[in-house]
Parts: C-alpha cells; sequence; structure tokens
C-alpha cells in the first residue's frame, strides 16, 4: 500500500489544475458537455493540495477497512454521483432504474449528486477517510486516476466477487485489467469516456481526414487545428499515432511525442489548445478538425448535420468513471447489489439511452435498442469489437512523471 503523504503542486501544475477549472473537463456539467475529469495535473497536483492538511498519514489506517457491515438489518445504500449521470423520468424527480432496484429488492438509494469535480470531491472525503472513519457513503463514482490513487491509499474496500456475478460476467474486455486495479478487485466502471477525432465537413470542404498525422502536416488544414488542454488526451493521442502504446511508454517517447506537436505548433498548424470550447469553434467552422471528447460529439452531431468523427486506425484514448465502496461503508453488501444491478443489460440499457456515454456492459445492444436504435447503433455508445479493440489507457503516473511530463506539456501549449 502506498504512504498517503502530504504532496505540494509545482506551479506548471497548479496553472495546470486553473486552467482545468476555467476551460477544460473540470469546468462542464455533466449533460449538457461533458464531465469533469480534472485531467492530468490534477491527478497528482491537485490531490498534493488538498493533502497539506495535517491530515495522518494513511500508512496509520489499514487498506480496506469495513466497519460491521450492517446491509442485513438497514435496507439502504447512500451513493454518491456526478450531476446529471442518472436516468430521470419526464418529472425529473424519479429515477427509473433505481426505482426498479428499490422495488426488486426492497433496498432503499439515497442518492446524492454530490460530486462536481474530482478534487474538490476528494476534498470532501479525505480528512474522514486518512482518519479510518466513515464517509457516510456506501458507493462513490470518481475517474480512473483518483479511483486509481484511493486504492494505493487503500482508502476503499475489496469487492465480494460474490455479490458481483453479473458485472464479473458482462463487464467489456477493454475495460477489465487497467493497471491501476487488475481484474477489478476494488472498481467496476460506471461509465467510459473516448477521445476521438472530430470534424466539421462543411470546414474540411473535400479535405481528407484520416489520422492525428493528418492533422499535424496537411497544410490545407493550417491554422483549423484543435487539440484538447487535457495533457493525457493530446498526448495519448499523438503517441498512438506515432505507434507508441500509452499504457506503456517511456520518457523518450513522451520528448518525441511533445517534439512532434511542437512542430506543429511552431509552423501555425495547430489554432490553439483548448477545453471543451472546441465546441463552438467546431460547430462554426473556425476549426476544420480537431482532438475531442466523444461525449460532446453525440451531442454536436444530433445539433448539426456537418459535424462527424473518426476513429483513427492508430487508435483512440479511453478513461472510465468508477464506482467503489470506501473504507467504513456501512452497507458494503447492499452496495455490491447495485453495482452488479447496473451490470444486467437492461438496467445498463436504459441508463445508456439517458446518459449517452461508452457503455460498459456486453450484451446491452438490443435492450438498447428497442429504447433507442440511434443509440445502440451508435458505437460512441456502444463501441463495436473492431472499435473496442483500438481503445487504449493512459497508464498510471508517478508523482516524479507527472510533474515533468505536466512541466513540458505546459511549456508546449503556452500556459
Amino acid at each position: 500500500m502506498e504512504q498517503y503523504e502530504p504532496e505540494r503542486m509545482s506551479p506548471v501544475q497548479r496553472a495546470a489544475l486553473r486552467r482545468s477549472f476555467r476551460n477544460g473537463r473540470a469546468s462542464l456539467s455533466r449533460r449538457s458537455l461533458l464531465r469533469a475529469s480534472a485531467g492530468g495535473a490534477l491527478a497528482v497536483g491537485g490531490l498534493g493540495a488538498l493533502s497539506a492538511c495535517g491530515i495522518p498519514a494513511a500508512g496509520k489506517t489499514k487498506g480496506g477497512v469495513s466497519a460491521e457491515d450492517h446491509s442485513a438489518k438497514e435496507k439502504t445504500i447512500n451513493f454518491s454521483n456526478w450531476t446529471e449521470y442518472m436516468d430521470v423520468d419526464e418529472s425529473e424527480k424519479h429515477h427509473p432504474t433505481l426505482d426498479a432496484f428499490a422495488k426488486r429488492t426492497g433496498i432503499k438509494v439515497k442518492y446524492t449528486e454530490d460530486i462536481n469535480d474530482n478534487v474538490e470531491f476528494f476534498g470532501k472525503i479525505k480528512p474522514q477517510l486518512a482518519a479510518g472513519q466513515d464517509t457516510g457513503r456506501d458507493i462513490i463514482v470518481v475517474t480512473d486516476w483518483l479511483a486509481a490513487r484511493l486504492i494505493r491509499f487503500g482508502w476503499v474496500q475489496k469487492l465480494d466477487a460474490a455479490n458481483l456475478p453479473h458485472a464479473y460476467t458482462n463487464l467489456s474486455a477493454q475495460f477489465r485489467n487497467p493497471d491501476w486495479d487488475p481484474g477489478r478487485a476494488y472498481s467496476y466502471p460506471w461509465q467510459g469516456i473516448s477521445t476521438v477525432i472530430a470534424y466539421n465537413k462543411k470546414a474540411l470542404d473535400g479535405v481528407e481526414v484520416r489520422s492525428v498525422s493528418d492533422l499535424l502536416d496537411n497544410p490545407k488544414l493550417k491554422g483549423r487545428v484543435g487539440f484538447l488542454s487535457e495533457m493525457r488526451d493530446s498526448m495519448g493521442m499523438t503517441l498512438l499515432d506515432m505507434g507508441k502504446d500509452p499504457a506503456n511508454f517511456t520518457d523518450d517517447d513522451f520528448d518525441a511525442a511533445i517534439a512532434r506537436l511542437q512542430k506543429a505548433v511552431d509552423k501555425g498548424q495547430i489554432r490553439r489548445f483548448t477545453g471543451n470550447d472546441y465546441t463552438s469553434d467546431l460547430t462554426k467552422g473556425d476549426l476544420a478538425a480537431c482532438v475531442a471528447w466523444a461525449g460532446d460529439v453525440v451531442q454536436l452531431k444530433a445539433d448539426s448535420p456537418d459535424v462527424d468523427f473518426l476513429i483513427p486506425d492508430s487508435g483512440y484514448m479511453t478513461s472510465t468513471d468508477n464506482m467503489l465502496i470506501p473504507n467504513k461503508a456501512r452497507h458494503k453488501t447492499n452496495a455490491e447489489r447495485l453495482m452488479d444491478f447496473y451490470y444486467e443489460p437492461e438496467p445498463a440499457a436504459e441508463l445508456a439511452a439517458y446518459i449517452n456515454y461508452v457503455c460498459p456492459v456486453d450484451g446491452v445492444k438490443p435492450y438498447l435498442a428497442k429504447i433507442d436504435k440511434d443509440a445502440a447503433n451508435n458505437p460512441l455508445i456502444i463501441p463495436d469489437k473492431a472499435m473496442a479493440a483500438k481503445s487504449h489507457p493512459f497508464r498510471s503516473l508517478s508523482q516524479k512523471e507527472e510533474t515533468a511530463y505536466e512541466e513540458k506539456f505546459a511549456k508546449l501549449t503556452g500556459a
């Protein structure tokens, strides 16, 4: 288990944090565009900023610490999630899938939308977790980098596979073995989030775009190309284009990818590095093509006939939001039953039909087709095997790597 030590952000990491809150994914509401993953600098730097508060080190608390499980007597679950990340009925007062779970099991779910970004939420729960206390929550949903950190600190409980038969069977292969939780011993994905290439057909005016290389090298696109201000997304897509695996790369690989992007910056090929504000430029045609978040593209395509996307032959980046059970949670078994419920195809399809993210559950498509045929046939929601095979995660980073990589990326983007 990793010792929890107070960490300090470098000036570059603090700048990256501010960028993320100002115009990155951390600045967005979940339904209107894409949820806040907080991206690169927050993965370590943000936690560091929040950790220097005199909280006892995690080494004083053993990982996987459970209070007495009150599930048998207390038919309840306290579930913390992001805003607008659950299906709702037309009255917007009820969550149909949660109601169905309660009706079947007799377990009432206290559902709270109290996660707006990873760093802020970590600040809420850190004091209790570090002190070995109950957070008052049985399930939390956080992005992969923060899930990895919580697991390493020993602040979440190991899951009982006997209570997760559907999750074990139906989890999509592309999400089964992240390097931070091999075999999903502590977490299961709530939804996946993909990074792709989006383009405006009218703005391209016949120019062919099939790869990141086309974005970086085609002189006809000079000044009309966008990349993302989130380091993992832009660097991951560039590494893939260069034949490198974002899940297994070296410092030299990273530096080569930085140099590749720097060349495009120097010659004016890249218009700018953006948060989600690329969406208006893409819709208007000021950007002809860009690296984009799939959650945006689903909605932009629905609103504009000119916007579309492509998956490069080299692949694309995928991250996940993940369900975990904190230490000392009072209702672990109940929580595992709810986690497993969302890996049954029917409730998983109902959820996917509403929120339009990458569904991590195999076998959902025929159920989703009964609700929304377009969603069922949308590879950004239900990837086929060929698309799933092109999905790549960004590997976990050490504190030293995080600092070095963010400094280099900040210099590149002019942040």
